[in-house]
């Protein structure tokens, strides 16, 4: 891999992660027109590691409140007494996360084999019906600090949807509080909240192979970095864009972008 296409896939990371459009297909078909393998191995790898930059993105925009809940969760657990807001969140992010961990380990094989480009883009369409229904018919009547167990274990549940190609993990999270009625900025924040583990678990997973494959160490660095800093600016972006729209635009886009896939796979430009 050329510095150059370490470049490109790391601002294709950092821009889709967190926007509800299903980074994986976008990163799939950027690889393949710039000349890699998408089912390489060792791009597999470098995509999942490429991840960390998106984390340490989001870690550093969140982490006065990351700060706050480990500490509130932390200091709840050992004195009852002092159990607040962010210890009751701690363990909203916790619970939430575990469906996706349980069905990643017992399904990721049968995902893997599922894998396609034709998926992909059935998915992105098919997906953007559900946010298109949520939209409709969303209250948006609950803020962050209406959140409670129920509405971890849903929106959780629903976050293992985003296995499957076209989805996206954000997709799915953010539509899934949208039909618990969290107003947008409420539905993105938590969203963004459970990605983390999502996202540290899919990156460490597969790690090993990029440290160890034949990818070139300034290649796998460079695409972290700009991955990082491309992600800061898509998540500041994003906030600030929930919080006076809709997410329809979103809605739109994943059709055409399905609807694209589709054409150019069945074309022959790309291999599914």
């Amino acid at each position: 891999m050329e510095i150059w296409q370490a470049i490109i896939l790391g601002v294709v990371e950092g821009i889709t992660e967190f926007l509800p459009v299903s980074s994986t297909g976008h990163l799939t078909v950027f690889a393949a027109f710039i000349g890699l393998d998408p089912a390489a191995e060792e791009i597999i790898a470098f995509n999942a590691v490429i991840q960390g930059g998106a984390i340490l993105a989001i870690l550093v925009y969140f982490l006065k409140d990351i700060v706050d809940i480990a500490k509130g969760w932390t200091i709840g657990v050992f004195n009852s007494d002092r159990r607040g807001r962010e210890y009751r969140f701690g363990w909203y992010v916790i619970v939430g996360s575990l469906p996706i961990v349980i069905a990643g380990l017992l399904i990721e094989d049968y995902i893997d084999a599922v894998f396609n480009l034709y998926a992909v883009g059935i998915g992105a369409i098919a997906w953007s019906f559900v946010m298109w229904w949520a939209e409709r018919v969303a209250t948006q009547q609950r803020g962050e600090a209406h959140i409670n167990m129920k509405d971890a274990l849903f929106v959780g549940g629903i976050q293992v949807l985003s296995l499957f190609p076209g989805v996206s993990r954000a997709g799915a999270t953010m539509t899934a509080g949208m039909l618990r009625d969290f107003d947008r900025t409420t539905a993105t924040r938590f969203s963004f909240f459970l990605g983390i583990p999502a996202l540290v678990g899919a990156s460490a997973l597969e790690m090993k192979d990029a440290v160890g494959g034949d990818l070139p160490l300034a290649s796998l660095i460079t695409g972290v970095i700009v991955s990082a800093g491309v992600a800061y600016a898509s998540v500041a972006w994003l906030m600030k864009f929930v919080s006076n729209h809709t997410f329809m635009p979103f809605v739109w886009y994943r059709i055409a972008f399905g609807v694209i896939i589709i054409a150019i796979v069945a074309a022959g430009l790309v291999p599914a």
